[in-house]
């Protein structure tokens, strides 16, 4: 594919993974709104956001068999048309019951197309020969941050309906868009590959590949669990522990989130300069040390420092195991290191909270750190395989 067309499905590509953060981060903002429409108590509604996650979860094994057979591109297209089709649906629910059934299909909708859309990736960071991994998946941090900035000035004077309905269609406008140029043009896969299956290059891993390509979703898992460990507890710590105000403590996650993003985007850069081995083993080792300052620093500004540092080691550890699980298994990689990482989301939070009620917040926060050593120690005893 000549690079006028490359740099095309790259911008498309990038398109995608900023409409899927802009769209999900729509949501999110508000849950509020939908939990007082539904009039469903608290526990009611975390049942009902259980569909999103039991959708993503369900669905992420079988889209890599849907992209080894028909290709990713066609997958991330189809998926991203139910994506963004089914955010409009909260707002029309009226019952618990009914918002999860809906939430299970935009969960199944969101967990498709982030396979799909990694798949997609992974094969043009292959033709591409460059690390270009991380610039993915900042556009995703990016189309998150201003998903949620929006929907936050928006809240006060659009209905969920119509704030919603209006994600929907643009959500469908840039994929209308972005679209063709994925569907138009052949799978950028390097000849050394293969091109046994319709637009992946990957053959069916073996036995050994398959248990390499677990360890690098074990990268993921430690990755996605500080970051909903932050998501949830983040603000909380900062409130409670160190007495920070309103303000301050939501701005503590905000920072973690801005410092993750500016790691991603400065991320091909540092996986040029270090390669992928060292920028793990030395990504785990920064988050480890600052959520070290973050959880037990007896100030606010100090840990605030620490919730930047954690974000900026964070960063490109969810890319990078993504990308090698990926070039290793092909869609099924890819579909094992998002299950785990997407596992090890919905891990987080409640082991935090449950560790809290045993010992201290501040205690169980550090197993951010601990998780994030791991990933250093496996980037540590895996470094031929992440080099590949």
């Amino acid at each position: 594919m000549p690079g006028h067309g490359l740099r095309r499905l790259r911008a498309a590509i990038t398109a995608f993974f900023a409409l899927d953060g802009f769209v999900f981060a729509g949501w999110v903002v508000r849950i509020p709104d939908i939990k007082e429409q539904t009039h469903a108590s608290a526990g009611a509604l975390g049942l009902a956001l259980l569909g999103v996650s039991a959708g993503a979860v369900l669905t992420m094994t079988l889209t890599g068999r849907f992209c080894r057979r028909f290709g990713s591109r066609p997958v991330t297209v189809v998926c991203m048309t139910v994506l963004a089709l089914s955010v409009a649906l909260p707002p029309l629910t009226h019952s618990p019951l009914t918002l999860g059934a809906v939430l299970l299909l935009f969960g199944a909708a969101y967990g498709g197309v982030n396979v799909a859309f990694n798949s997609a990736a992974v094969d043009l960071v292959a033709a591409l020969r460059r690390p270009i991994m991380p610039s993915f998946h900042a556009a995703f941090s990016l189309g998150g941050m201003i998903g949620a900035g929006l929907g936050g000035l928006v809240a006060g004077t659009l209905s969920p309906t119509r704030h919603l309905l209006g994600i929907t269609l643009l959500g469908l406008l840039v994929t209308a868009v972005a679209g063709p140029t994925l569907l138009r043009h052949e799978a950028p896969v390097p000849p050394e590959r293969g091109n046994p299956e319709p637009g992946n290059g990957a053959r069916r891993p073996d036995g050994r590949t398959r248990v390499v390509v677990v360890v690098f979703g074990l990268i993921a898992l430690c990755t996605a669990y500080g970051e909903g460990a932050m998501a949830d507890w983040g603000a909380l710590h900062l409130q409670q522990d160190l007495t920070a105000s309103a303000g301050t403590a939501a701005a503590g996650y905000s920072l973690f989130a801005l410092a993750m993003t500016i790691g991603r985007l400065t991320g091909t850069a540092l996986l040029e300069r270090l390669g992928r081995a060292r920028t793990v083993i030395a990504g785990g080792t920064t988050a480890a040390a600052g959520m070290l300052l973050g959880s037990l620093a007896p100030s606010v500004w100090a840990a605030l420092l620490g919730f930047a540092v954690t974000g900026l080691g964070l960063a490109n550890l969810f890319p990078v195991a993504v990308e090698r699980a990926g070039a290793l298994a092909g869609p099924s990689g890819v579909a094992v290191a998002s299950t785990l990482g997407y596992g090890g989301m919905l891990l987080g939070p409640p082991a935090i909270g449950f560790m809290a009620d045993w010992f201290s917040l501040p205690t169980a926060l550090t197993s951010v750190a601990a998780l994030a050593a791991v990933a250093a120690a496996i980037g540590a005893t895996t470094r031929r395989k992440l080099s590949g």
